[in-house]
């Protein structure tokens, strides 16, 4: 498992490694975006440590969630992070590559990801977890949209959070998977700034309509203080 932090996220206790994949800002941001009232089944594909997933069964707490996760290590960190957080009635863990899972393992009303945001060889050049966790060499756009596809029931939804300079490309393959855009947020850090990120909800055999929402920001303008908004979005999470 390697070194490891102990942190906290809203209401949750994460244990991370020290060096590698870190919980960011998009783990809020993604778990607050999920729009369903009351979905039965979760899952988050490429889980890492388990943050996402653990953070909307805090937040459903109806729901039955399964963590996704390739690395055998996070792997690890996941089933830690469920027990520690008393969640193992309700939240399971799975090592597995998301493009082999089992038929059976399918009828999801929501899958999560916060995937690799870079293409292999752009960006700075990572290496171990890191660079899977920044890389998407392991897991390509369209393999994802096509294995939520798969794993999602009819009108089931997709919730991603990745970089706006891959816009068209996402929604190429998101229509390609049978997944229709219906929602799209840009995150800017503050006002005046380009957009750094980018909240995406497709849903499986969708009718055609893309809302754009207002644009989310993340400080106050001149000011390391969090937007109301965003402000409000940790204490909702935190319960």
């Amino acid at each position: 498992m390697g070194e490891t932090t102990l942190d906290s996220i809203c209401s949750l206790n994460i244990r991370q490694p020290s060096h590698g994949y870190r919980f960011s800002m998009e783990t809020v941001l993604l778990s607050s975006f999920v729009s369903l009232k009351a979905p039965k089944k979760i899952a988050d594909f490429g889980a890492g440590s388990g943050v996402i997933g653990l953070l909307l069964a805090s937040r459903f707490r109806k729901a039955r969630v399964t963590l996704v996760e390739m690395q055998a290590a996070l792997f690890d960190l996941c089933l830690v992070n469920i027990a520690e957080n008393g969640l193992s009635g309700r939240v399971d863990a799975l090592n597995l590559d998301i493009r082999k899972m089992r038929s059976d393992l399918s009828g999801f009303d929501v899958v999560v990801s916060n995937p690799p945001f870079r293409r292999p060889g752009t960006g700075r050049v990572s290496t171990g977890q890191r660079a899977s966790a920044r890389h998407e060499g392991d897991l390509p756009l369209s393999d994802l949209c096509a294995s939520a596809a798969r794993a999602l029931r009819g009108r089931g939804r997709l919730y991603l959070v990745h970089l706006p300079e891959r816009l068209l490309e996402i929604m190429d393959s998101l229509r390609a998977a049978r997944l229709e855009p219906k929602r799209l947020r840009f995150v800017h850090g503050r006002l005046g700034l380009e957009a750094r990120m980018m909240l995406v909800e497709a849903v499986r055999e969708g009718r055609p309509g893309l809302k754009v929402e207002p644009p989310l920001y993340i400080y106050k303008d001149g000011s390391d203080d969090y937007t109301q908004e965003v402000s409000e979005m940790y204490r909702a999470l935190a319960g």
